[in-house]
């Protein structure tokens, strides 16, 4: 079986719509969030949202190309073309026909759905721009990025939620690991829609101020936004043409508790599951893991399933293991979530910094670990866990490790 690593990471995000900012504000404990002005929140619980700000869609594409591609879309080429950059893969003679895509998404491509209603209920169904037909698909996302840069492998979009990005993932290594392809441009993206912040709304869980991960005060989640690419390629490849590799993905876990479309199963059967399953295909000891990224929505129920979870997998060391929930900082990135966590993962196990999980002030009983409190802090990291949970009783897990030329 094949190594897979990670060569070229990319992210467009409320913290900045580059790598380097991006990792700087996070572990500097900044915060995202703001008010949304693009679509009115008077009578919600909050009207706050993690904003994507100074995003400069002409940097990447054409004004053609813009009218023609959605704004989760955008996001999502942004951050290709950032990952594309660091690894070199289309410098160093690799065909753009022999690469991939898979992408994970939540809401695809729903402020362009929106539009076409408002326009056909206002003016008419045949008052609609034809162009917003083509945008409206969540599988032109994927296809957005295969035209723009020339890619001819396997084109998929994965809608598993907040789990999504993780499930990209985790069909990439598969690709890669078999044989089947030797590289990958994989992630997720979601743009701010009005469908997402009025329906998590109606759900109860939006938090009228701060996302509170862990802590006693959480109140719920904030819609975020943006996009997280990984570029991931085999190992042998990636060592003829000379890349400077960021990190190793060493396996994945996914799992299905079917306890409930959107609570939590509170035993975390399917968290638990895909933690072991991620640690057995990996072949790595539970022992050596040195850092969890949280999946940490800041919801009542989910940071509890979660601390159990890990409890449940990691038994006494638990409370020794560095966890944190960039949610706080981001909100909510729905599909671009578990991306851009496992992205962090990469960059955490490359420099051995660990992100803090801010705004948390009064510790919960029932969530007694170690969140990494308000201050980013230095750690040996070898390995990294990266959870994500969604809608569907979706579980998932992805293992990132630090890169190491001879592995056992």
């Amino acid at each position: 079986m094949k190594r897979v690593v990670i060569t070229g990471l990319g992210v467009v995000s409320p913290l900045g719509c580059e790598r380097e900012e991006f990792f700087t504000n996070l572990l500097e404990g900044r915060s995202g969030v703001e008010q949304i002005t693009s679509f009115d929140c008077s009578g919600l619980r909050s009207n706050l949202g993690g904003i994507v700000k100074g995003f400069e869609p002409g940097r990447y594409l054409t004004p053609e190309e813009q009218i023609k591609t959605g704004l989760s879309a955008q996001y999502a080429i942004a951050a290709t073309a950032q990952a594309l950059e660091q690894s070199g893969l289309l410098q160093n003679g690799v065909a753009p026909r022999d690469i991939g895509v898979s992408l994970g998404t939540t809401m695809g491509e729903a402020q362009v759905t929106y539009q076409i209603d408002q326009v056909a209920a206002l003016k008419g169904i045949d008052q609609v721009p034809g162009q917003l037909y083509l945008q409206r698909p969540p599988g032109a996302m994927a296809t957005s990025l295969a035209r723009k840069f020339g890619f001819g492998g396997p084109n998929n979009m994965i809608p598993t939620a907040c789990a999504a990005g993780n499930y990209a993932i985790g069909n990439s290594f598969d690709l890669i690991q078999s044989g089947r392809v030797k590289a990958m441009v994989t992630g997720g993206a979601d743009c701010l829609s009005i469908s997402a912040v009025y329906g998590f709304n109606r759900l109860n869980s939006l938090t009228p101020d701060q996302v509170r991960p862990f802590d006693r005060n959480r109140k719920g989640i904030l819609v975020g936004e943006g996009a997280g690419i990984l570029v991931l390629e085999e190992y042998e490849q990636a060592l003829a043409r000379g890349a400077k590799i960021i990190a190793e993905v060493l396996g994945y876990g996914i799992s299905c508790s079917t306890y409930h479309m959107i609570t939590p199963d509170p035993q975390a059967r399917g968290a638990v599951s895909a933690i072991n399953k991620a640690l057995q295909r990996a072949g790595v000891d539970k022992n050596h893991i040195g850092y969890i990224s949280a999946h940490g929505t800041g919801t009542l129920a989910n940071d509890k399933a979660e601390t159990k979870a890990i409890k449940q997998v990691f038994g006494d060391r638990a409370g020794e293991i560095p966890i944190s929930s960039i949610k706080s900082m981001l909100g909510h990135m729905m599909g671009a979530a578990s991306a851009v966590e496992a992205l962090t993962c990469a960059l955490v196990v490359q420099r051995q910094l660990v992100p803090p999980t801010i705004n948390y002030q009064d510790p919960d009983p029932e969530c007694d670990l170690d969140y990494v409190p308000n201050y980013a802090r230095k750690a040996e990291v070898d390995y990294a866990l990266s959870n994500a949970y969604a809608f569907g009783a979706n579980d998932s897990t992805v293992l990132i490790g630090k890169f190491q030329e001879r592995r056992q």
